[in-house]
């Protein structure tokens, strides 16, 4: 499917993958919508570009994700949604001070796998809306991680949530599939994104050494450049594709 002439819409869309993958598309000549959350750098991103406008959403309020979808069905057919939006919050199932509290485990659980299936659901319909074009009419892109596979300690919510979006991944394509429209699910590895910003050249350099090739952090151009690929390639639809280096997850 070509990306040029769709508006494509990226959670998460102010900083890292999000935020590469929202140039990229921009750059081949999609009229991107971000969202994110009012206080991120989102009103600056969509400053920087014609192409990409800002829209402040949480993605688990149905009203606001909404809202975005019109904005960008009204600047062309909505063809593209590119799930990006997440966080982490590591702990253990029970640690010092007692079992993990159920409020934060569900906290995760509710951006990351309730968001993204708000998403998916209310952009569907807004692409099941539009003209077929060469046999489609849109894409689904998902954000999983290898923690969906490799989860390490620490990591009982956001591999949870993570396996889960994997999970749906094909139920989700076929659910889709008579509407012409496919979802294909990304599970990164280590990338270089504002989570990693932090760490200090020793702890980086260590987590590098663990990917068998490329050793290094992946660009989140990479995985903005694997996002394109799949929305032109026709034959990529209910795979989840890890993006990793070869890299399997230690416990630590």
């Amino acid at each position: 499917m070509n990306i040029s002439g769709s508006s494509a819409l990226v959670t998460g869309g102010a900083s890292g993958l999000g935020l590469a993958t929202a140039e990229k598309l921009s750059g081949a000549g999609a009229k991107v919508v971000i969202v994110d959350l009012p206080e991120s750098p989102g009103a600056e991103v969509a400053d920087r570009s014609e192409n990409i406008t800002f829209v402040p959403a949480d993605v688990r309020d149905s009203e606001q994700i909404s809202a975005a979808i019109e904005t960008a069905s009204a600047l062309a057919p909505l063809r593209i949604t590119v799930n990006c939006a997440g966080i982490g919050d590591p702990a253990k199932t029970l640690g010092r001070r007692g079992p993990l509290g159920l409020d934060r485990f569900e906290r995760v659980i509710s951006i990351n796998l309730l968001g993204t299936f708000n998403v998916i659901r209310l952009a569907a319909e807004a692409i099941a809306a539009t003209e077929p074009v060469e046999g489609e009419r849109g894409v689904i892109v998902n954000t999983a991680s290898v923690a969906a596979f490799d989860g390490q300690v620490g990591q009982a919510s956001y591999s949870a949530s993570k396996a889960a979006i994997a999970g749906m991944t094909l139920p989700v394509a076929r659910d889709l599939a008579d509407l012409l429209i496919r979802v294909v699910t990304i599970a990164p590895g280590m990338f270089a994104t504002p989570i990693l910003q932090g760490l200090t050249d020793d702890a980086r350099a260590s987590l590098e050494k663990q990917i068998p090739h490329p050793s290094r952090l992946g660009q989140p151009a990479e995985y903005a450049d694997l996002v394109a690929h799949i929305v032109n390639n026709p034959m990529l639809n209910g795979e989840t594709i890890r993006l990793d280096g070869a890299l399997r997850m230690a416990p630590r």
